[in-house]
This record gives C-alpha cells, structure tokens and sequence, in this order.
C-alpha cells in the first residue's frame, strides 16, 4: 500500500493563498504521477492538477494562473500553492498517486482522505 497524508487545508479569504502538501510512503512501490483533485459541495470529483515523475505538469483551466503544483522526489511530497483563491475554489481537495509495485509492476491507484479548503467572499 501506498499511504498519502494531507496537509493545509483550512480557511481563507477571498484573494487570500493557501499551500496543501501530500506526502507519499510505501517502500515496496514507485510512485510515478501525483496529483490534486476536489470535490465540490453537490458535485463529482475533478480534477485540479497533476505532475509526473518528469516533472511535467497538467492544470485544469479554472486555475491556471493561480495554482502551482510542484513534488520533492527524494521526499515523495507534492505541494499546491493556491493563490488568488475564490469562493468557487471551496471543496474538498484529495491527493491523489499512481504508484507501481516493484515486484510485479502493477499499477495502483491511491488516495488521500481529503482535506477541506474554504474560501469566503
């Protein structure tokens, strides 16, 4: 298994700028992409943003501009700068892995538990 913890969430103003972190732990696997989604009140789970072991990254179009994620390897953490936030932003977000088990180089996918982000107008 691999183990995803979750880190920054809270609340925050409009305009106001918040940094979540995942750490990732699971010796017996690579963890290749990480990524962010959320899930809005009434409303699936989307995507936010996501990295890959190279270092390339993918954004939803909503936060573009405002969002930044970025991934220690060595620590196996990604992090989500968001800055500008606006009340739409409100959700709870999940940290989401894609790993592989070094044995037999399955694919697996992992989640966090979530962490809630507030933004008030």
């Amino acid at each position: 298994q691999v183990q995803l913890v979750e880190s920054g969430g809270g609340l925050v103003q409009a305009g106001g700028s918040l940094r979540l972190s995942c750490a990732a732990s699971g010796s017996t696997f690579r963890v290749n992409e990480m990524g962010w989604y959320r899930r809005a009140p009434g409303k699936q789970r989307d995507l936010v943003a996501t990295i890959d072991s190279g270092g390339s990254t993918n954004y939803a179009d909503s936060v573009k501009g405002r969002f930044t994620i970025s991934r220690d390897s060595a620590k196996n953490t990604v992090y989500l700068q968001m800055n500008s936030l606006r009340p739409e932003d409100t959700a709870v977000y999940y940290c989401n892995a894609i790993a592989v088990r070094l044995l037999t180089m399955t694919r697996f996918n992992f989640w966090g538990q979530g962490t809630q982000v507030t933004v008030s107008s």
